[in-house]
């Protein structure tokens, strides 16, 4: 899917009351991993639901996604006897999301009010959510209690694992979850009878003098449909990863165009902007690393999980500069350093580099892994018998790219460095031991290794020494974005708030379209849909009780 085949945009100013092509309860903008729960809930109380999706199918991006969904004090860890209070969970996530204002004495553990009352609405609506969704069998899941959350080992995690819910039938490495997630979903809102229309792009708001009394929307044919709803209208529209625009002025950091739905591009900032919506952590995203060479593409998958052992990521002068197996959004970070002394982010494209042993024994076609199987797309791989060949191909590549990232290439001294780096990587491995940044030291980053040749008696599963001879492989890695969180503000019943923190009558908004309380962190695999779901169950209720 291109973004050719959805409906052009056109101006967001808003539509005064007057008739109506299709009348409803409640309106879901968006059929992805929030708008798809959020019109179930809706339905589920008895409302008429029309949900309105500008893409030809629904899904979005939890359709390529994992669908681990992070569930605080569940149904399964309260069955183990694993105890999750809301105190522990709270200091915890304070800890990430604000670490300059952590006080684990203060009764917000130093967040703000609003952040305080999003993250007890996690605590407390995620489980009942998800529960929900299994009963109606909308969304059926198993439990993964050996699953760590990313932060594991910090004392202030006092559930380290158990969390983690995953769906049904997903396979065992879980990496076709969101698909699973999808279908389920999307045959309970049929089932169920929600309204669902896709090819239809809402492009503006209907206003009932104060209050937002539906939207009008643009068919994949052209026409302008009006639909009102009688109680409110919730948007689920994701994220603006896919507006350069936004995403250059906000966020701060070069970031890519990652593998968010193609047409994540800020709808909801640019509708809501007309009725005076608060803003919230725009400067902020879900981060990942991505392969270079397919920024932009529909089918791009982030880089969840970076397979191989004899493998190492290398900057410019061939040098590594970070652990390779760090959860993916503090691995992207890396991608963003500026060198004040050379006025450059040296950084910004790295170089993964494997022999073929990892080749042999850690090629999958899983979670956005660049090692991969004989007859899958390898266009991003280059291979040469020696490192000097290898490098001159890098180098050519990084040429053909170059309108894409500032004429960045290789430094002068990367051919010179790079046997140094394998060598001193190489000693590492041989003792088990990173003296450099820690790899394989947590338990999350056991989980990311993806598939490795099993050794006997090694102490570290994530390394091995690369071969020192021929053929070696490489790929160009940059950081992306799985998608913003940033957006209009609303309260932990996902009602929009306006400049001075009332809610804006009839305006909901769940998921990566609206601000998150997360702030700066990544708290653990499913700490983006877990919430979400939890929002969408709260919404629909806020929505109901209008």
């Amino acid at each position: 899917m291109t973004t050719d085949s959805v409906p052009r945009r056109e101006t967001a100013r808003p539509a005064p009351l007057t008739s109506a092509d299709v009348e409803t309860d409640v309106i879901v903008v968006g059929g992805g991993g929030a708008g798809l729960p959020a019109a179930l809930f809706s339905r589920w109380l008895g409302n008429d639901v029309v949900l309105l999706e500008k893409a030809p199918e629904l899904g979005g991006t939890a359709r390529k996604a994992a669908f681990w969904y992070w569930v605080p004090d569940n149904e399964p860890m309260r069955a183990l006897g694993i105890e999750d209070r809301f105190e522990d969970f709270l200091r915890y996530v304070a800890r990430l999301s604000q670490p300059t204002r952590y006080d684990p004495d203060s009764p917000t553990a130093g967040l703000t009010e609003w952040e305080a009352g999003m993250v007890r609405a996690i605590h407390t609506s995620a489980s009942p959510a998800a529960e929900l969704l299994a009963e109606r069998g909308a969304l059926t899941y198993r439990h993964c209690p050996d699953v760590p959350d990313y932060w594991s080992e910090l004392p202030e995690d006092k559930a380290p694992t158990g969390r983690v819910l995953v769906p049904a039938d997903a396979r065992e490495s879980m990496s076709d979850g969101g698909a699973r997630a999808v279908e389920q979903m999307s045959a309970a809102a049929e089932r169920d009878g929600v309204d669902v229309r896709t090819g239809h792009r809402v492009q503006r708001l209907v206003l009932d003098g104060g209050r937002v009394a539906g939207v009008e929307a643009t068919t994949a044919a052209g026409d302008t449909v009006r639909v009102l709803a009688r109680k409110g209208v919730v948007f689920a529209t994701g994220g603006f990863t896919h507006d350069d625009q936004l995403r250059r002025e906000h966020l701060g950091v070069p970031a890519y165009p990652g593998c968010a739905a193609i047409t994540n591009e800020g709808d909801f900032l640019r509708i809501a902007s007309t009725v005076g919506p608060q803003l919230g952590t725009m400067n902020h995203a879900w981060m990942c690393p991505v392969p270079l060479e397919k920024v932009g593409r529909p089918d791009l998958v982030g880089m969840f999980s970076v397979a191989g052992d004899s493998m190492i990521f290398v900057n410019r002068h061939g040098e590594r500069v970070a652990n390779e197996k760090l959860p993916y959004n503090e691995a992207a970070r890396t991608f963003f350093h500026w060198d004040p002394a050379t006025g450059s982010y040296p950084n910004l494209v790295l170089v993964q580099l494997w022999d073929q042993r990892s080749q042999d024994h850690s090629a999958s076609d899983e979670y956005g892994r660049l090692i991969v199987p004989p007859g899958t797309d390898d266009a991003h791989v280059l291979k040469a018998p020696t490192l000097d060949e290898l490098t001159t191909k890098i180098r050519e590549r990084l040429a053909s790219l170059a309108a894409e990232t500032g004429g960045f290439t290789l430094a002068g001294d990367f051919a010179a460095n790079l046997p140094g780096t394998i060598d001193r990587f190489n000693k590492f491995a041989a003792n088990g031991k990173d003296e450099d940044f820690a790899r394989g030291e947590t338990a999350i980053q056991l989980v990311f290794n993806g598939p490795v040749k099993e050794e006997p008696g090694r102490a570290n599963p994530t390394m091995w020494p690369i071969s020192t001879s021929g053929p070696y492989y490489a790929a160009l890695v940059t950081g992306g974005t799985l998608d913003t969180k940033g957006g209009p503000r609303t309260d932990p019943d996902g009602r929009v708030l306006d400049d001075l923190g009332a809610p804006i009558p009839g305006l909901y908004g769940v998921g990566n379209c609206v601000a998150s309380a997360s702030g700066r962190a990544y708290w653990a695999g499913g700490a983006t849909l877990g919430p979400i779901i939890a929002f969408a169950f709260r919404a629909a209720h806020a929505v109901d009780r209008a």
